[in-house]
C-alpha cells in the first residue's frame, strides 16, 4: 500500500484507498457480531473482491480479528455506520430527494437502506473505485435501493462539474455526507470542500461530517506512534501499510465551527456519547485522541452570513 504524494492517485488495495478496504472488513466484521446496530450485507463480498488476502479472511470470520482489528475500530464502525444511516433516513424522509456521498468508497448505501422513492443517490470517488464497486455489486446481483449516479472524480479536481453533469442540480436540497474523509485532506483542502459543499447547497440542505479537535502539544506524535504501531502489526501479517503516511496532520479549522461560520445550523454528538447510547463498553483511545471525536449534523439556514 502506497503512500500520500501530491497528485497521487490509488485503487482499493493501495494508498488511501485502502483505508476504504479496512474500514469495509471492520463492517463485516460488526455486521457477523450484531446486526441490531449495523447490517451491511455487501461489506465481506466486496472485501473479497478486492482481493487482499489477509482482509478478506478478516472480513470472512477465518481469521480472528485480535489485535490486527481492535474491538475499538469494530465499535467505530458500529456507531459510525449508524450515524450516517440515520442521518440520511432522517433527511431523506423529511423530503429532501437529492443525497451527495462524497469519497464514497465501499459504501453501499444506495444499494442497502430503505430509500424512500424518487431519492436520487450520488456517489463521487476516484474513477477506479467507482468502476471497481459498480461493476462488482452488479456481478453480486445487487440493484440500487435509489436512483444511484455514480460520479468519477478526484476531490482535487472539477469534480462539481462532473456532479452536475450526473444531473444534480444545486438549487434542490442535497443531504451531505463527508465520512471519515477530512483528516486525508490537507487543511486547505479540507476548508476548499466544505466551501464548496456550501456552495452547491440550497437552503435546507443537511450535512454530516465528523470534527475533531486540533492536537494540543504533543498529541500528534503520540498519535503517529501508535499509528506506526497498528501499521507493525498488519506488516507482521505481510500486509505492508504505513498509516501515518496517508494522514494530513498539523493545525487545521475544526469542522464544527467552520461549517457554523458558514450558516450551517449544527447538532452533535461525542463519540463517547454514541458508544454509550448504543450501549457499547467505555470508549478507551490509547492516546489517539480518538474520545474528542464528534459526530455533526446538520441545516443550512435559508440566511447565510455575509
Amino acid at each position: 500500500m502506497s503512500t500520500r504524494q501530491d497528485g497521487d492517485s490509488w485503487d482499493l488495495a493501495s494508498s488511501v484507498g485502502a483505508t476504504a478496504t479496512m474500514a469495509a472488513t471492520a463492517r463485516a466484521i460488526a455486521t457477523r457480531a450484531d446486526r441490531s446496530l449495523i447490517d451491511d450485507p455487501f461489506a465481506e463480498p466486496l472485501v473479497r473482491a478486492v482481493g487482499v488476502d489477509l482482509l478478506t479472511r478478516l472480513a470472512a470470520g477465518e481469521v480472528p480479528a485480535g489485535e490486527l482489528v481492535e474491538q475499538l475500530w469494530i465499535d467505530v464502525a458500529k456507531i459510525r455506520t449508524k450515524f450516517y444511516d440515520e442521518f440520511f433516513l432522517d433527511a431523506t424522509n423529511a423530503g429532501i430527494a437529492q443525497v451527495m456521498i462524497l469519497a464514497s468508497g465501499l459504501d453501499s448505501r444506495a444499494y442497502r437502506l430503505p430509500w424512500p422513492a424518487g431519492t436520487v443517490v450520488y456517489e463521487l470517488d476516484q474513477p477506479q473505485v467507482i468502476e471497481f464497486k459498480t461493476r462488482t455489486l452488479a456481478e453480486l446481483g445487487a440493484e440500487p435501493t435509489a436512483d444511484r449516479r455514480a460520479v468519477a472524480a478526484d476531490l482535487r479536481d472539477d469534480w462539481p462539474a462532473a456532479l452536475c453533469s450526473a444531473g444534480f442540480d444545486p438549487a434542490r436540497p442535497t443531504a451531505w455526507s463527508a465520512e471519515g474523509l477530512l483528516g486525508y485532506l490537507p487543511p486547505e483542502a479540507q476548508d476548499s470542500l466544505l466551501d464548496t459543499i456550501t456552495e452547491l447547497s440550497a437552503p435546507g440542505s443537511r450535512m454530516a461530517t465528523e470534527s475533531k479537535p486540533n492536537p494540543r502539544p504533543g498529541e500528534e506524535d503520540s498519535t503517529k506512534e501508535r499509528l506506526d504501531s497498528i501499521s507493525e502489526r498488519w506488516r507482521e501479517h505481510s500486509l505492508d501499510t504505513d498509516m501515518t503516511s496517508l494522514r494530513y496532520f498539523g493545525e487545521r479549522n475544526e469542522a464544527a465551527p467552520y461549517l457554523t461560520e458558514l450558516g450551517w445550523a449544527l447538532n452533535s454528538a461525542g463519540i463517547r456519547e454514541l458508544f454509550a447510547v448504543n450501549g457499547l463498553p467505555p470508549l478507551e483511545d490509547g492516546g489517539m485522541r480518538l474520545g474528542d471525536t464528534l459526530y455533526v449534523s446538520g441545516t443550512l439556514s435559508a440566511t447565510r452570513p455575509a
